[in-house]
């Protein structure tokens, strides 16, 4: 029997993630990422960081993916993530912002925009020698970068 959260959400209609198929995860994953974006457009960060974290669990474990699913989850791990360090610098939550960005830095290790958000949660840390050090790799890879600059 469905129930309705506090905040008007509706559980108890989706499937658990054991019971869905490995292009169904993809599928909530993305159908999640997107209620996120939509979410975080409206400055709902809370929320938005929410879906993402239950975006990521749906491909957390790709080992029964093939290999275009595994594409399609790598990709889709980094965007969720990628948005959640946004949610979470919102949030002023720097250390969790900061660990999301190195989550997508181990899997892209050149991805610019997880350089510049980790940077900014640095900053908000006092940690300044590390933003400098992603800012300046973050460079390196794109040197007109306008985030970096």
């Amino acid at each position: 029997m469905p129930a309705v959260g506090a905040s008007g959400e509706i559980f108890g209609l989706e499937k658990e993630s054991w019971d869905l198929n490995t292009q169904e995860k993809i599928e909530a994953a993305g159908k999640k990422k997107e209620e996120g974006s939509v979410l975080f457009k409206a400055g709902k960060y809370a929320r938005a960081s929410k879906r993402y974290e239950q975006a990521v669990k749906y491909i957390e474990y790709d080992t029964s993916f093939s290999e275009d699913e595994k594409k399609q989850a790598k990709a889709l791990k980094v965007a969720c993530n990628l948005n959640n360090a946004a949610s979470k610098l919102k949030l002023k939550e720097y250390k969790e912002a900061e660990k999301l960005c190195t989550k997508v830095l181990d899997l892209e290790s050149t991805n610019v925009k997880a350089l510049y958000r980790r940077a900014q949660a640095y900053i908000h840390l006092a940690d300044l020698d590390l933003a400098e050090f992603d800012i300046k790799k973050a460079l390196e890879i794109e040197p007109d970068n306008r985030y970096a600059l």
